[in-house]
Order: structure tokens, then sequence, then C-alpha cells
């Protein structure tokens, strides 16, 4: 089966070709961040006027690379929330009206579930079950992982997500746009003992909700970050501090709530997706944790960590292998919680 994945959520164009037979064939990434990064984040109205200008070129760019012709694609699939719903109209309608056209199903992805099996594009890839964490700008979660569809919220973020903590942080120093790259960069001349940030949520594992201690809170870190920051000349060795010492205690605060999950559920695997799992220092530290509890940990490709269209290929591949399709309607969910997805 021979899948094309279309990716519109936010502000990345991804496109991709994926055979059940041959692995993944081409894909294709257009960046938004140039035509953002003067507003500090992304605007709406234009990531989908953007995404309108480039998928249609991305895809006839994709097929050439995979030597692909219309009529040797089996099934599309398209990111149908959570993200941006202009953004997403895009991806879906023409997604859509592609199957319509070359008469194939279709079926629309959830954009965390593409994240969370996109481990599974690399060579050795993880085997179900497994405890996911999927770190983004929009989502910061615990996942208990049984099988396709079968995902039970362990914890997620009370308030900002950790990628988003990232970006606000990286504006206040004067850092720009994405903030995460940003903030790794800076860091790297930092000292992470420099300033003592909190680590929310982590004092006890005792907190309300049906998995105490499991959730998370990034307020209480940007707060912080803003009070050290008040009436202080923003020097480079200033910055480098702040960033290296904001950076530790959010990867303290991942790292820790991973070991809690990882103790609650006895899992021996663990999957780390999402842009954030890009970090450097949070890819080393957890995979320090998992030698110390003697279990595996998988991330994706680094290309592969933040918005792409191979992601979606993939599992609209898995659930269009499994029976699923979309009608000819179609429609996007700005907001989609994980675990309603069913299991197939």
């Amino acid at each position: 089966m021979r899948v094309l994945g279309l990716e519109t959520s936010c502000d990345d164009t991804g496109v991709a070709l994926y055979d059940s037979d041959e692995g993944l064939l081409a894909h294709q990434l257009f960046s938004q961040t140039d035509l953002h990064i003067d507003y500090g984040g992304v605007v709406p109205e234009l990531a989908s006027r953007d995404h309108i200008r480039k998928a249609l070129p991305l895809i006839r760019a994709v097929m050439q690379e995979a030597k692909t012709q219309a009529e040797q694609i089996h099934g599309i699939a398209y990111t149908s929330g959570p993200g941006l719903a202009g953004a997403l109209l895009v991806g879906a309608a023409l997604g859509r009206s592609l199957a319509y056209a070359w008469n194939v199903p279709c079926v629309g992805i959830h954009h965390m579930e593409g994240h969370l099996l996109s481990p599974m594009l690399e060579p050795d890839p993880p085997a179900f079950p497994f405890t996911a964490l999927l770190v983004s700008g929009g989502h910061t979660l615990l996942a208990d992982v049984q099988a396709l569809g079968q995902y039970a919220i362990l914890g997620e973020s009370l308030d900002d997500a950790v990628g988003e903590a990232f970006d606000k942080t990286a504006k206040l120093l004067g850092l720009g746009y994405p903030g995460g790259p940003a903030i790794a960069q800076a860091a790297r001349t930092g000292n992470p003992q420099q300033f003592d940030f909190p680590r929310p949520m982590t004092g006890t594992r005792k907190t309300h909700g049906a998995h105490p201690g499991l959730n998370f809170s990034f307020s209480g870190l940007k707060t912080a970050v803003v009070t050290a920051v008040q009436n202080q000349a923003l020097t480079p060795e200033f910055i480098a501090d702040i960033a290296a010492s904001f950076e530790a205690a959010a990867v303290d605060v991942l790292a820790i709530k991973c070991e809690w999950a990882l103790e609650q559920t006895g899992a021996k695997r663990l999957v780390v997706a999402g842009g954030v799992s890009a970090n450097r220092k949070l890819r080393e530290r957890l995979t320090q944790l998992a030698e110390k509890l003697s279990v595996r940990v998988y991330f994706p490709r680094p290309e592969f960590s933040t918005d792409n269209g191979a992601m979606i290929a993939y599992a609209g591949y898995l659930r269009l292998a499994a029976g699923q399709h979309e009608p000819l309607s179609f429609g996007a969910r700005a907001r989609w919680p994980i675990e309603e997805l069913g299991a197939v």
C-alpha cells in the first residue's frame, strides 16, 4: 500500500509518500519560520494562505522524487486536528479532493498520534506497548500506549505546554522564534546552575487527578524567568545563563515525570516525540534515565521530531490498512483529545 501524507496543522507544510513494502519513499517540508519570525509567533491567517501556496508544489515534488504516478497511490492521509482550524482545513480539503479525483480512500489523522508513531519510521522501531512522552509547542502529555488507538492519558500540562514555555522565554530574552532551538543554542555557553528556577509539580506525587503526580505545569517556571530578567541588562552572558538554567529546569521536570510514569506503568519502552524531543539535553537526560531503569528509549530522528508529512503518511497507512477511511465530507478539529481515538 502506498500512502500520500499531508501535514498542515500549524506553520509547516509537510508532504510524504510511504510504501508498506519499501518504507518511506520521499518527503518534503516547507517551514514558514521566516514568514512569522517578525511577529514572534504563528499568525494563523498567514499560515493558512501559505499552506495553499506550497501544498501542491510539494506534492508534485514528492511524487516526482518517488517516481510515483497518481494511479500508484492507494490512499491519502491528512492531519485533521488538533491545530489551527484554517491551516487544517487546507490539508483536509486538498486531501479529500485528491482522494475523490484519484478514487482512493482517505483518512484524517490525529496530529499527536502522528508524533507518537514517528519513531516507528526508524530502522529499530519500538513495539507496543510503551509509555510515551509527547512534547511540542501545543502539547505536553504522558500516555500509556497499548496498541494503535489505545491511548490512556497519564498526565498533561495544566497550563502552558513545554514548547510554549520555550517560545515565551526565548521571546523574553530577545532570541526570536522558534524558541526551542534558540534557547538550546544560547544555553550552550551558559551556566545551568546560575539561577535556581523551580521544578513545578515535582515536590510530591500526590496531586489531584486520576493519575496523581503526572500532570505538568510550566507557568511558574515561566514566571520565575520573568522575575529574574526584570530590570536586568540582557548581556550575552546573562542571556546564556538564563537560557541554560531554564532549559535545565524544564528537562528536569520532564525527566522526573517520565521516571514516575515508567514506575507506574511498568513499561520497558519509553517513546519520546514532538518538537521538543529534538532538544539535545532532553535526549541525553532521558537516555541516562533509561539506562538507570533498564528500559529502552526511542526518539524520532531530529527532522521527524517537528511537524512533518512522513509521520502522517505512516499513521495513515496503519489506519487505512486496518480498514478505516473517511466519507466524502471532511472537517477539522482545532481541539481533539487523543484519548478519543478508537482502536482499529
